[in-house]
């Protein structure tokens, strides 16, 4: 399983639909990422520019793809942004690859 993270904020007027028949979001996503084959790991309303995120695990990136599609054609969003997350323990195997990747990278203007 591959780990993401979306980023969203509602448009106003989802935000009063929800205002006027609250329902359960988190159950909603889980059914979302269960319908691709992945799981909901966790769901945060928050302040600031964006007004929630969720981190989920699916099997791909065409499933990440497959959920993010959905969700920015429903018409709710103002924004979605989903991004895929390194752990910790993959970070060594990436830093390697980078470090050797770097010695066939020419910096513009050289």
């Amino acid at each position: 399983m591959t780990k993401f993270a979306a980023f969203f904020s509602y448009k106003p007027e989802t935000w009063n639909q929800m205002l006027m028949k609250p329902g359960d979001r988190t159950a909603a996503v889980r059914d979302l990422a269960s319908a691709v084959g992945g799981s909901l790991e966790s769901m945060y309303f928050m302040f600031g520019e964006r007004d929630g995120f969720v981190v989920f695990d699916v099997p791909d990136r065409n499933a990440a793809a497959a959920v993010a599609i959905a969700v920015n054609s429903s018409g709710a969003f103002s924004h979605m942004e989903t991004r895929e997350l390194i752990s910790p323990d993959d970070l060594p195997a990436v830093l390697e690859k980078a470090a050797s990747a770097r010695e066939s990278y020419r910096p513009p203007g050289q």
